[in-house]
Order: C-alpha cells, then structure tokens, then sequence
C-alpha cells in the first residue's frame, strides 16, 4: 500500500513539473512568434473570467495589441487600452451620470441599417448568464420591457458580454445596482439589479469577466438579471445576438435595422409580424418624407442655417455627424430636418 501511494504521488509531482514546463513552452512560442516586446507592461490585478483568470499582460511591437495570458495556459489579442481609448465610441455621449447617454439622440436620425461586428480575431465574447427567462423584450403590463429578466440567486457570478469600457456604475432608481458597458462596437450593455457591482466607471473589462453579483435590488419582485442592448440610446431585443438557452452567440455580425428598435419587434415574432412592420415601415416614410437639406453656400454658417430653418446648430451637427467647429464647403450638403 505504501509503495503505490510513493508511486502515485510521483506521478502526480511528475504531472505537476510537465504542465508548468508546458505552459512555460507556450508563452516562449508566443512571444517568439507575436514579437513581444521585452519592456515591460504594467500588471493589472488578476480579473476573474468564469473560472479562469488574467495573471499577466504582454506588449507586442504594436502599440494597439496586448497579449493576455490566463491561469489555464491560454492567452488572447486584445486592443491596448490607450488605442481604444482614442477611439470616438469613448467620446461620443459618454455621460457616467446617466443611465441613457443617448437621450437627445431621436430614432429617426438613425440609419435605415446599421453593421455590427459583434465578434472577430481581436474581439470576444462570453454570455452574461445562463438561466431561466421571466421575462422576455417587449409590452409587460401596459409598459415597455426594454430587456430580458433571467432567474438566478442572490450571489451568482454576472459577466461582461464583451469588451469594453464601464460608463456607469452606480445605484439607479429602479434599476437597482447597474453596470452599463460600453462596448468597441458601439453597443452598450446594462446589468440591473445586482447585489454587488465589481467594477467602477471608466475601468477597462474584457468578455467573461466577472463584474458584479446577480441580486434583487431596485425595482424587484425577486433576485434576477435585468439585461438590455442599447445602440446610441435605442434598446432592441437581446435575444436578437445571444441564445440565452446556451449562452451561444447567434452570429458574428449583426444587421441591426431601425425597425428593430420597435419595443413590438421581438426576436421571436409572437404577434401579427406583417401588420407590425407595415407599421413600422409606414412611419418611416413619413419621417423619410419630412427629411430637408441646404446646400452650403458663400457666406453660409451653422447659425445662420439654423435659423433659417428653424432648428439649432447642436441639431444640424447631429443628423450629419460633423462638430459646431467644422469648414463647411460651397456645395455641402447638409441635412437640417
């Protein structure tokens, strides 16, 4: 009896030596094959992702991609943070005050359809949680749902879909603890009703890392996960993007259309599809046919513009994407309806 335990505690200690010699073998192949620069990076804490955990962070000869390695011997591209933190997604409404940033943002200046990369080399994903649906996106009880509601227990783990930058991080009204992330994409993620927020505004988190505790805070019948999508203030369906039966991602782009900003525009299409979108479509139309332009001309400016047709400068940049500071050429064309 003695000697088989000897022998196997020297084939566990033998397993042992040859995980770390292999993970040891991995991160030299790595480096060796991404040119990872030997100057150092600063470590941030360990971030718990599921079960497995970030322990170091490399530099690469670009100054936009880090390496992540994890406890289990794996490792990922990500962007560095001083690149997405160029990046006008981070700029753009970024209120951390707000629960929506985007509220002066009206649907139909929004495009017809919108792409979005949801996932690619340099960018992951990780389901929020997987539980039982209580509530679906949609009409509940005369008001509008604009999320799904997901069964959990006071304590389970909440994880970032994607990677991203936390906006708000804070106690809100009904909402309860909520932690909004906004994401490269441009889609931002809310988490409500948590027991405990783990991550603060402005703090850079990656998809599947844990960042808070699923509770029964704010306006709460019982411990759940409020979970909404937004696109510049708008919420759509989650189920549009994520399977929440088992947690997979749908696809690795989305066509996001305006008309899937309708609170009547479930992923599943539980009502009469061809009235709603005969509806939908209608109305946009009308807002297609009170849609007015101004060619630039000499002597033009924003103000003047403006008053001429009635609107305020702040509006006209907004439909065209340009600041109250931008050259407007002869010829321009803007849209001031």
């Amino acid at each position: 009896m003695r000697l088989l335990l000897l022998v196997v505690a020297m084939l566990v200690g033998f397993v042992a030596e040859a995980q770390d010699s292999l993970a040891m073998a991995k991160i030299d192949t790595l480096k060796r094959d991404t040119a990872v620069v030997e100057k150092p990076m600063p470590v941030r804490p360990v971030k718990t992702l599921g079960q497995v955990s970030a322990i170091d962070t490399l530099a690469t000869e670009s100054d936009k991609i880090s390496i992540i390695l994890f406890n289990d011997n794996t490792w990922r591209y990500v962007m560095s943070e001083n690149y997405k933190a160029d990046s006008e997604v981070f700029s753009d409404h970024w209120n951390t005050t707000a629960t929506h940033a985007y509220s002066d943002v009206e649907l139909n200046s929004l495009p017809e359809a919108t792409p979005i990369l949801l996932i690619d080399s340099m960018e992951s994903y990780h389901y929020p949680y997987i539980g039982r649906i209580t509530s679906r996106y949609g009409p509940r009880r005369g008001r509008a749902h604009q999320g799904l509601d997901i069964s959990l227990k006071t304590g389970d783990p909440i994880y970032a879909t994607f990677d991203g930058k936390v906006r708000f991080s804070k106690a809100a009204g009904n909402y309860g603890n909520l932690v909004i992330i906004r994401h490269n994409n441009g889609l931002e993620t809310y988490y409500a009703h948590l027991s405990q927020r783990d991550v603060e505004v402005g703090d850079w988190v990656v998809a599947g890392q844990q960042i808070g505790l699923g509770g029964s805070t704010g306006r709460s019948t019982g411990p759940h996960l409020h979970y909404e999508v937004r696109y510049k203030g708008q919420s759509f369906d989650p189920e549009r993007i994520i399977d929440f039966s088992s947690g997979n991602l749908r696809r690795a782009e989305l066509l996001l259309k305006r008309r899937h900003f309708s609170i009547y525009a479930k992923y599943e299409q539980d009502f009469d599809a061809e009235v709603e979108v005969e509806k939908i479509e209608e109305a946009e139309r009308k807002a297609a046919a009170a849609i007015q332009y101004h060619t630039v001309r000499s002597g033009d400016i924003l103000g003047s513009i403006a008053r001429k047709y009635g609107t305020t400068v702040t509006r006209i940049c907004q439909l065209n994407g340009i600041k109250s500071t931008s050259i407007l050429r002869i010829g321009q064309r803007l849209r001031v309806r």
